[in-house]
């Protein structure tokens, strides 16, 4: 008997989930969507706060693997290299939008209110 690997990826919400392990992808990606252009890796770490180079790398990594983002290098001195959103990690905008709405409604309903570094996308 063939062993499903874990996450289950033939359960639609675990293998939509998986795409969110790691606690910086969400607010990776609300940043690539507000800004809607490449973003060099500086750009993004400085944009970040508390994001260790390390965890930037391995996150970006993770999301170029999932297809979400593409990483162009360019033939220049000093060389240049820049993220993006892939076709289809605009598809997840929606999901994140969801997610902010929800997650605001939560923390109400226990009395607390919204305090991080990500906001409604425009």
């Amino acid at each position: 008997m063939t062993q499903m690997p874990c996450p289950r990826m033939d359960c639609a919400v675990d293998a939509a989930m998986s795409v969110f392990e790691g606690r910086w992808k969400s607010v990776i990606l609300c940043r690539m969507m507000r800004e809607d252009r490449p973003l060099r890796f500086k750009e993004l770490a400085e944009g970040i706060d508390g994001i260790s180079a390390r965890i930037l790398t391995k996150q970006l990594k993770e999301m170029e693997s999932d297809h979400l983002i593409v990483r162009r290098e360019y033939a220049e001195s000093p060389p240049r290299v820049e993220y993006s959103l892939t076709e289809f990690g605009h598809t997840i905008r929606p999901v994140l939008e969801s997610m902010y709405t929800w997650g605001t409604g939560y923390l109400e309903h226990r009395g607390l209110k919204a305090c991080c570094s990500m906001e409604p996308l425009p």
